[in-house]
């Protein structure tokens, strides 16, 4: 009895044991949530949160470093003057800086009211009440872009454009479009709304050369920006959008079209009633006219810009401290002006002119004075290496290199070569003859591949040269004779560069087979060799045009002498024995 009780109590200790400790755990009460949610619930509710919460320090962590990458920027930035942009020759050497030389910012003060309405009609409806990011309209498009599968709407508010434009962010992609909302949000801390929407209306780019409010306003108008009328406030407002091509220089009804358009989102956000709009409408556009205009400091330039503004909307480069190089060879064209203005004038100082008193009598908005136009193009590549586009150019704005006039014999080195390329005989000094064995048809055919785009009659006349041409299209085709047969594409800027040095863009020259090496060869063999170049010289039958073309070791020359309004220079000798020496002046070269 004694020593079975030990036993027995050894053999009920771990149960005891396990018991007592069962009963001692304490019970933890259900949690608020739980007691008034079934029990089928408490796991996803509990998934839930553990998901917000994550979700909730991803965005945090997401927000705190865009927050970081913002504070890397100067916000002093916004309210500088954009740097102008700045031409360079094919050698570096620097041109000009068209546009940028006298332009000011305007103040708030020197903003129409009109027009502060206009902008938010058309750009920003909830400006003065969004905190720089559209959150209602950042939402639709971010379902419309999902939607698309692509970056189809941005959203972006007057302040966006603004930072986007300050900062060159350019690039369409998520890190984008959040570090740029980061940006907008310091902005918006920094600026005022009415200081916001000065910086943004002094940066932007207007198209015609012109960047900020006060230039465009000067250069559509030729007054600032605080003399605008309610219709030109709309009309400058409506070419933001696409200052290419809303240019009222360069297509005044889609201009037109813009502005009303403006004036119809005024309307509906209550600015104006149709009453008002109609009569805004009914007032005439008054835009500056052609030689009013100083954005350019000579025809190259002004050629430059205008391939310039074309680069900026297809290639989507924002405007403002561009390094542009051209092709321009500066040298090169300074020496052939030189001595194209030595020849004309020694043509004007011969006292046996037979057509002075008709010549006084060309009238018109042009200088009535002899002009010439002259381009050179490298033929390897199509660059334009001289383009003079007039005899002054702060007489007379109009380009005369894009100007079309009659051929007469200097259209025989094509005559050959159209006959060369169907295997005919070329017959140097008797284009008619040439061009019989194939036919005006042929010859017309063949000429347009080589880049003319005037009429070409179907008679034999058009052996004699009853064609139009402008001297950059007689360029571009000479260019083709000596570059076997292949034409190029013309351009002007060679590569363009932002102010801290990146490459925006670089030229692909394009070339094209229009004519055999053998056909190109033997059209060749129509102009003179002299020295290391060949040349020709010629006039209409009415002496009214003169030509001379100039086929160099890397570049061809096409020279155009006469009236803007067509009359008679001089007899046919005499203007050829002035430009024969005159492309002896200029040497091999």
């Amino acid at each position: 009895m004694d020593c079975s009780f030990p036993i027995l109590l050894s053999t009920l200790k771990p149960q005891l044991s396990t018991t007592s400790m069962s009963t001692w755990r304490p019970i933890r009460p259900p949690a608020f949530w739980q007691r008034w949610l079934p029990v089928w619930l408490h796991g996803p509710v509990k998934v839930g949160f553990l998901l917000t919460v994550t979700g909730l320090l991803i965005l945090s962590s997401v927000a705190f470093f865009y927050f970081m990458l913002a504070m890397r920027f100067n916000m002093e930035d916004v309210a500088k003057l954009p740097a102008g942009t700045v031409f360079y020759d094919r050698k570096g050497v620097e041109i000009t800086a068209p546009g940028s030389g006298g332009r000011k910012l305007v103040t708030r003060q020197d903003i129409p009211d009109f027009l502060v309405h206009a902008l938010c009609a058309r750009e920003d409806a909830r400006f003065f009440e969004h905190s720089g990011v559209d959150v209602r309209g950042l939402l639709r498009a971010t379902v419309r872009n999902f939607k698309d599968h692509d970056f189809t709407q941005g959203a972006s508010t007057v302040s966006m454009q603004l930072t986007r434009n300050c900062f060159k962010m350019k690039q369409k992609s998520i890190h984008r479009k959040l570090l740029e909302i980061a940006l907008t949000l310091r902005v918006e801390a920094r600026y005022s709304k009415d200081e916001i929407l000065t910086h943004y209306l002094n940066r932007i780019y207007f198209g015609a050369g012109a960047t900020g409010i006060e230039q465009a306003a000067n250069t559509y108008f030729g007054k600032p920006t605080r003399e605008l009328n309610e219709g030109e406030c709309a009309m400058v407002v409506g070419i933001i959008r696409g200052p290419h091509i809303f240019s009222p220089f360069r297509n005044l009804d889609a201009a037109i079209e813009q502005r009303n358009q403006t004036l119809d989102r005024m309307i509906a956000m209550g600015f104006i009633d149709p009453a008002h709009r109609d009569a805004i409408v009914a007032t005439p556009v008054k835009l500056v006219s052609e030689e009013q205009r100083e954005t350019q400091t000579s025809y190259a330039l002004q050629a430059a810009n205008r391939e310039l503004e074309h680069l900026l909307e297809t290639e989507g480069i924002h405007p403002g401290g561009l390094r542009v190089q051209t092709t321009l060879d500066a040298a090169w064209q300074n020496r052939l002006e030189l001595e194209l203005t030595r020849a004309v004038e020694d043509l004007e100082k011969e006292k046996s002119w037979p057509y002075e008193t008709e010549a006084k009598h060309v009238s018109g908005t042009e200088p009535a004075y002899l002009q010439y136009a002259a381009v050179t193009t490298e033929t390897r590549t199509g660059a334009t290496l001289a383009l003079i586009g007039g005899r002054n150019f702060s007489d007379s704005h109009f380009d005369r290199s894009r100007s079309s006039r009659d051929l007469g014999s200097a259209f025989e080195p094509f005559v050959a070569a159209a006959a060369a390329e169907r295997g005919k005989l070329v017959l140097p000094g008797r284009p008619v003859q040439t061009g019989r064995q194939i036919g005006p048809e042929e010859v017309g055919r063949i000429a347009k591949r080589c880049g003319f785009t005037g009429r070409f009659s179907n008679t034999e006349d058009l052996f004699r040269g009853t064609v139009n041409a402008t001297p950059l299209e007689m360029s571009v085709g000479l260019a083709i004779l000596g570059n076997q047969g292949k034409r190029a594409r013309p351009y002007l800027i060679e590569s363009i560069q932002d102010a801290t040095g990146e490459t925006l863009y670089t030229v692909q020259p394009q070339l094209n087979a229009v004519l055999s090496p053998a056909a190109a060869l033997d059209a060749a063999s129509v102009l003179q060799r002299s020295g290391g170049t060949r040349n020709f010289t010629g006039a209409t039958g009415s002496e009214r045009d003169a030509w001379t073309l100039r086929l160099g070791p890397s570049g061809a020359t096409a020279i155009w002498l006469g009236f803007d309004k067509p009359a008679p220079i001089a007899h046919e000798p005499r203007v050829k024995a002035l430009l024969d020496e005159f492309v002896k002046r200029l040497g091999n070269n």
